[in-house]
């Protein structure tokens, strides 16, 4: 009965009108600042990276792991983007994915998507974020630190898009709330192990290989405050 709940990629006729249009100008608004910010913010070596970031992202959120109750779940990916490229920039490349996804693949409805784009790629990018950074800070600072404050802020932000999509489907008169949050905060506490695991998985790669993809989006000259390795990434 509430296996359709499960999916964060709403199809249309899970939100009503009012609710749709209202989360895509939310959406439009908080990406039309992120575009803004990550062109004050972004040096423009880590634009390179933006592709290679949600051209990944898209491969990974491809491979679907099974939890019980016959649904799935997959990468999003918000707070591994947040890392590397910033809140901005990250917000930017996770729209970039959920669109292609509706567009192309059907994965998620047209009308639907502002809220799907907004639950997933801005809550999970710029909340899961400043999550990590204030994890990361209270921890000190180090590569040890950032793995398991990336690790919270990455289930953590699985959990937000849920429940921020459980009261959506409520307003919309779809199911009650109460439903909603068993059906979405249940399961995506499962699914957001995952997403855990993998986010550390691929900051523990970079940090091994390419530990200078974690500071390149601090280096644009003359950002107030920049440092070569004193600021979180």
């Amino acid at each position: 009965m509430f296996a359709p709940l499960f999916l964060l990629h709403a199809p249309d006729g899970f939100f009503s009108t009012p609710v749709a249009l209202f989360m895509w100008a939310a959406t439009i608004a908080a990406l039309a600042i992120s575009l803004r910010k990550a062109g004050q913010d972004l040096d423009e070596r880590a634009v390179p990276l933006m592709g290679v970031m949600a051209a990944f992202i898209f491969a990974a959120q491809m491979f679907n792991f099974q939890i019980p109750g016959g649904t799935s779940g997959h990468l999003l990916g918000g707070v591994l983007a947040g890392v590397l490229l910033g809140p901005w920039a990250g917000t930017i490349v996770m729209a970039c994915v959920i669109g292609v996804q509706g567009l192309v693949f059907q994965d998620g409805g047209l009308v639907a998507m502002g809220a799907n784009i907004f639950n997933m790629g801005i809550v999970g990018t710029l909340g899961g974020y400043a999550l990590y950074r204030t994890l990361a800070a209270a921890l000190g600072g180090e590569l040890k630190a950032r793995l398991p404050a990336a690790a919270i802020a990455a289930w953590v932000s699985v959990e937000a898009a849920a429940i921020l999509a459980a009261v959506q489907l409520s307003v919309s008169g779809t199911t009650a709330l109460g439903a909603a949050l068993v059906a979405m905060a249940g399961w995506h506490a499962l699914i957001g192990i995952g997403e855990s695991v993998i986010t550390v998985a691929a900051l523990s790669f970079i940090a091994a290989s390419r530990a200078d993809l974690l500071e390149l989006r601090n280096l644009r000259p003359g950002r107030p405050g920049a440092t070569l390795s004193g600021e979180l990434p």
